[in-house]
């Protein structure tokens, strides 16, 4: 399922495209802000979504052999709701 299977799905619902769009912009932009904050997004009977921080490491150039630093990043982790997969 893609961005335009969603906005189709939510279609049914409201009565153009444009607000379909609109609506899916406005749900996914705040999911979006919230994880840049590093809130936690729950939605009952989906899952979850969080901000890890991967630390800084060190790891080894494949092609030279040298050892380089690695910086630390964030990653969004999703676990998935019991109710999501039986």
């Amino acid at each position: 399922m893609n961005k335009a299977h969603i906005i189709e799905n939510l279609r049914k619902v409201v009565s153009t495209h444009k607000e379909a769009k609109q609506v899916y912009d406005s749900v996914f932009g705040s999911m979006k802000e919230s994880l840049q904050k590093g809130e936690k997004v729950v939605i009952s009977g989906f899952g979850s979504f969080h901000v890890k921080i991967r630390k800084a490491r060190k790891a080894r150039n494949i092609s030279t052999g040298e050892s380089i630093e690695v910086p630390a990043t964030r990653r969004i982790k999703f676990i998935e709701s019991k109710e999501l997969l039986p």
